[in-house]
């Protein structure tokens, strides 16, 4: 992406163009390297639907557009101590000195540990995190220093489905069952007593308990959660992408080109998964690309995103056939009075009807329009 983009910013200077991106430009993304494996379960992958390369083989279809691996890889290695830092100065920098990219900033530290340096060099509530894939490394920083954690002011996460099917089994989306012990754990900080909705430790489990909620203190996990319910009805037409790209792949734009290659690749492959789609109204939906919408405008227009708060709403991770799917409780139960918070009450297994436990997730239930986001998506990009 990043080498397309440079391409991109090229192109323009030579057309007389305004190079865009000037965010980036301006404040370079950080980019670390994150977990290799699930938390528990194996490893799911989505190369049917995806590509090997996550872009539908455009790696294969457009090599002119793809980076040699030789070429980035080694950004992420730490520098031999003979380089013009001390091996002391690396370990405390995390950076190579001798790697330069115009566009991102490598980082020799794993994902989790980013993720905990910013938080905890960052002022509460000032931090937002957003997640468009299991939640591994969240997971994985929170059970490192649960604290600095929950400096976040929001975990926006793209998973889950409560009230729609599944995308990868009846129940179960596919960040969700990807690593489903990571999302309940992730889930269990929002919980006025975490130990009552961490997933089961198993003999595999790598991570410890949290400590004691005593211990952790009275600040809980804020977590927005865009399910499929949510995110499905934002759609990108084919037709809109080629009316954007197509003047542009005429004139030359490599961004353009390699936008549509790859696009075109995910609506062949809804035309042969899914019933419905054909031609120009074949859709893909814009899930990942809600959870951004929201975290850049929902603070100046906070009444345009309509949430149902501190719902109760927990992962299974064991189900044979239900792991991954989001479980809330759907009795018409009242809630129990008479309940410490700690002790299994009779007639509440699980703790559902306690007020002292389950968790409280925020979910969004309602976006600006579901038809606004595709334009202006095309629009930024290609400003």
């Amino acid at each position: 992406m990043f080498n397309v983009i440079e391409k991109e910013m090229q192109w323009r200077r030579d057309q007389s163009l305004p190079e865009g991106f000037d965010t980036m430009r301006k404040c370079k993304p950080l980019v670390a390297v994150g977990a290799k494996e699930p938390l528990g379960g194996q490893t799911m992958m989505a190369d049917y639907y995806h590509g090997i390369d996550g872009l539908g083989n455009v790696h294969h279809t457009h090599p002119h557009h793809t980076s040699p691996s030789e070429t980035w890889s080694h950004l992420f290695d730490a520098p031999p101590p003979a380089t013009l830092l001390s091996s002391i100065a690396v370990n405390a920098a995390h950076t190579n000195p001798a790697s330069h990219t115009n566009l991102f900033t490598p980082s020799n530290r794993h994902s989790p540990h980013e993720i905990l340096r910013i938080l905890d060099e960052n002022p509460v509530d000032t931090i937002t995190l957003i997640a468009i894939g299991p939640l591994t490394n969240f997971a994985i920083a929170a059970a490192k220093d649960p604290k600095t954690f929950m400096k976040a002011k929001g975990v926006v996460v793209m998973g889950g489905s409560i009230d729609e099917p599944g995308n990868i089994t009846p129940v179960a989306e596919f960040n969700c069952i990807a690593d489903a012990t990571a999302a309940a754990r992730v889930y269990a900080l929002t919980s006025p007593n975490p130990a009552s909705t961490m997933p089961p430790m198993t003999g595999s489990s790598s991570l410890p308990p949290y400590p004691k909620k005593d211990e952790i203190g009275d600040r809980r996990l804020n977590v927005i959660m865009f399910p499929l319910d949510v995110t499905t009805p934002h759609t990108l037409r084919r037709d809109e992408v080629e009316a954007k790209t197509k003047p542009l792949i005429e004139k030359g734009s490599p961004l353009a080109e390699w936008v549509a290659a790859f696009l075109s690749a995910t609506f062949q492959r809804h035309e042969s998964l899914y019933h419905g789609y054909e031609g120009g109204s074949t859709s893909m939906a814009l899930h990942d690309i809600v959870c951004i919408w929201y975290a850049l405008t929902s603070s100046a227009r906070p009444e345009s995103w309509e949430m149902k708060k501190g719902e109760d709403i927990r992962v299974e991770t064991q189900g044979q056939w239900t792991r991954g799917m989001c479980v809330i409780d759907r009795r018409d139960a009242k809630m129990l009075d008479n309940d410490d918070g700690e002790s299994q009450v009779a007639g509440d297994a699980g703790g559902w009807l306690s007020t002292l436990r389950g968790n409280r997730v925020n979910r969004c239930v309602d976006t600006p329009g579901a038809r606004l986001l595709a334009p202006l998506l095309l629009d930024t990009i290609f400003a």
